[in-house]
């Protein structure tokens, strides 16, 4: 077993790195939130293996908490230890303000060489990590993060204050932390540096952050998700969700309806096409047409329906009998013309998918009617 203690465990990055070490197994987890007592603070050294230290102050009411925090706790821990003969591994959550000459950013430097010198006159393993503006779900607004403020605020519907758009930010997203903080509690010492690095780091403008937030904002109406094989714009996506009111989750949809039944368009992508659906009733066909690039898939829902295919140099049709007793998804090709044919006495219910977004000046959408012959090869 490994016992672990957490300082400044109900605080952005404690809590996120308390939940995953309460996940894994052969962890035993001790934390340490602002208001306890240092002979709290004190039991729980007594029996750590590795601390992460996270405790600190952002943004106190007087400058002189910055020393008192920051430098002073640390300083209290590394004195007990030091009394009580103890060298646990030390997990250490600077700020990349270390390097700046400010009060936070002194404070910072001043408790990562109260560290070093410990680690240097005791062998204990010191792992400082300079981290840059970090992000993620249950970060505070208004206190650390511009991307928490960008996001509550926005959320809220609430404008946001940009002083300067061309303001390089470097940002990690709170998983990345946590995944490197974690790799400390079996990651061997090292004899060159107290200093390491996250694996990854993001680079945006204030006005490219704001820009980004915004039209995932937008998505509501629009329907177009972000490009989340960018690994930033899917941290930001995932983060902007997290700043909703629990009474703002759910939006709706316009419903385009007529004789046949209704069609519903429910996510669409630049990358990946878009996603919609219909409902048909009894007797009714969609359908009998072709494309020449566009490819769909079909999925019956709910219901049971007729797929016909034909390819339009061919007279032979191929029909899939397909419901929602046998989920099955048909693939339309290019250059087959196709129709789907509710053949039940209730409506039914289908989920389609195109590899591209409609686009009225350019459809590729070309009648031509499958026709139903006698030579119809049966499918499904």
């Amino acid at each position: 077993m490994i016992n672990v203690l957490v300082t400044g465990a109900g605080g952005f990055i404690g809590k996120n790195l308390v939940d995953r070490l309460h996940r894994k197994k052969g962890i035993i987890v001790n934390q340490y939130y602002r208001g306890d007592d240092l002979s709290q603070l004190y039991q729980h050294l007594s029996n750590a293996d590795v601390v992460y230290h996270l405790a600190g102050v952002n943004r106190p009411k007087h400058n002189e908490e910055f020393a008192r925090v920051n430098k002073g706790l640390t300083q209290s821990i590394v004195n007990y230890l030091s009394d009580q003969q103890k060298t646990p591994t030390i997990v250490f959550s600077s700020s990349a303000q270390a390097e700046l000459n400010t009060p936070y950013g002194l404070s910072k430097k001043d408790a990562e060489e109260v560290l070093k010198n410990f680690g240097k006159d005791t062998g204990a393993d010191v792992k400082i990590y300079r981290l840059p503006g970090v992000f993620g779900k249950w970060c505070k607004p208004h206190y650390n993060s511009v991307v928490a403020t960008f996001c509550h605020e926005i959320t809220h519907g609430n404008d946001i204050d940009i002083h300067d758009p061309d303001k390089v930010l470097e940002l990690v997203y709170i998983d990345d932390v946590v995944d490197s903080f974690l790799e400390c509690l079996h990651q061997e010492k090292s004899e060159e540096t107290f200093y390491y690095h996250t694996k990854q780091t993001f680079h945006i403008t204030v006005g490219e952050l704001a820009h980004t937030l915004y039209k995932i904002r937008d998505m509501r109406e629009s329907l177009i998700i972000p490009d989340l094989s960018e690994k930033l714009t899917k941290y930001l996506y995932t983060t902007y969700l997290s700043y909703l009111d629990t009474n703002n989750f759910s939006y709706n949809l316009p419903a385009y309806e007529d004789e046949r039944g209704s069609l519903v368009e429910l996510i669409k992508s630049h990358q990946a096409g878009q996603i919609f659906m219909s409902t048909s009733r009894k007797g009714v066909i969609r359908g009998n047409h072709y494309h020449h690039t566009k490819v769909e898939k079909f999925c019956v829902i709910k219901g049971k329906a007729s797929i016909k295919l034909r390819n339009i140099d061919s007279d032979d049709v191929i029909t899939y009998i397909v419901s929602d007793q046998n989920i099955q998804v048909v693939d339309i090709p290019p250059g087959y013309t196709h129709s789907i044919e509710n053949i039940t006495y209730d409506e039914i219910i289908v989920l389609f998918w195109a590899n591209e977004l409609f686009n009225p000046d350019n459809p590729d959408t070309y009648y031509l009617e499958v026709h139903n012959r006698e030579n119809d090869q049966k499918k499904g």
